[in-house]
């Protein structure tokens, strides 16, 4: 074959793993917002000196554009293989892309393939991987999904993390947006991805699960945070059988207690969330609730909360969206010990 390789996506997303690098030779701001699974990220032009050849394009024209940027773009590539890419061997197998699979991507495939080494640029870029992943998220594989539910507080995050370290298949739809799934689900200094990375993230999972084999996944909304689950696996979801996991009332305050630490030492910031939930509830019960928050009166304010929101909002949401649930598989907890989660675990993966 002759090097570079100029290939689509349908011929690279079967042997992605095989390559020894993925190179996003994007800025870095485009990076950021998604890329493919495991690529890092070398930028052809950064942020600036992409901004400062556009706008000689769009001011003087072409030439000068391509002038401008061609020492720019040797001397980044120059960089990378004088650091990254200075110990690679002969047989290293490189993916290289960029937003359309032009110039950027073009020119680091091309010195690559100066080299001697066995490079791949991907045709269409970024876009055309982008254009994968939708189509393969309208039309989800086939999946066992066993649906993981329960009340505020019953240990679900904690039974699916559990489950997958013994070996089961997860889709945890909550850690892979860097959301707990509700009010106060923020998770602090770990701000949530793009949309787009949330369903690359998915996306990413469910290609490597063993379709004869069940995945786990937690009865989510439609929404976790501020990111959207995609409507054909929320279908397949909400289709599939359900594990009711039963915890009792205190064991679930004490579970909440350790898992929302920080709101316990900062109840300013639980206060300024609780604030959404005004027009549910009305002024004087948020009052109350900031009172208990500011008084020290943790237990008794998440027992509150339990009662009076999140259990009725759970269960009204749990009967009307997910069709098999009056028929799950009740799962009790006896505690929320960590050999407690690892039984219900092994009783769920050997079932």
């Amino acid at each position: 074959m002759k090097y570079p390789a100029v290939l689509s996506i349908n011929d690279v997303l079967p042997g992605l793993d095989a390559f020894d690098t993925i190179i996003d030779a994007r800025s870095e701001s485009e990076f950021a917002l998604d890329r493919i699974p495991g690529a890092i990220n070398c930028p052809v032009l950064n942020d600036e000196e992409r901004i400062l050849v556009g706008t000689t394009y769009k001011q003087v024209g072409s030439f000068e554009a391509k002038r401008i940027g061609a020492p720019l773009v040797a001397r980044n590539i120059a960089h990378y293989l004088d650091t990254l890419f200075a110990d690679k061997p002969r047989d290293w197998k490189p993916l290289v892309y960029c937003w359309r699979g032009g110039n950027r991507s073009g020119s680091m495939a091309h010195i690559l393939a100066k080299v001697g080494w066995p490079v791949v640029q991907l045709d269409g870029g970024y876009k055309a991987f982008r254009g994968a992943v939708n189509a393969a998220l309208e039309n989800p594989p086939a999946q066992q999904f066993r649906v993981v539910c329960g009340t505020t507080g019953s240990g679900k995050s904690r039974l699916l993390e559990t489950l997958e370290g013994i070996g089961a298949q997860v889709l945890d739809l909550e850690r892979l947006a860097a959301h707990r799934g509700s009010v106060l689900g923020h998770l602090p200094g770990e701000p949530q991805p793009s949309q787009k990375m949330f369903e690359t993230r998915i996306w990413d999972k469910l290609r490597r699960f063993d379709p004869g084999r069940p995945v786990f996944v937690e009865s989510e909304s439609k929404k976790v945070g501020n990111l959207r689950v995609p409507e054909a696996v929320m279908e397949r979801m909400r289709a599939s059988p359900c594990i009711a996991v039963a915890l009792s009332r205190a064991d679930r305050v004490r579970l909440l207690m350790e898992d929302y630490q920080h709101f316990c030492a900062d109840p300013a910031a639980l206060n300024g969330q609780l604030e959404h939930l005004v027009q549910l509830h009305g002024r004087a019960k948020i009052d109350a609730w900031h009172a208990m928050a500011n008084g020290g009166r943790m237990p008794e304010l998440v027992d509150e909360l339990l009662v009076e929101h999140y259990d009725p909002a759970y269960l009204r949401s749990i009967d009307r969206n997910f069709v098999q649930y009056p028929q799950a598989r009740v799962l009790a907890l006896a505690d929320i010990g960590e050999q407690d989660f690892l039984a219900a675990a092994r009783e769920l993966h050997g079932a």
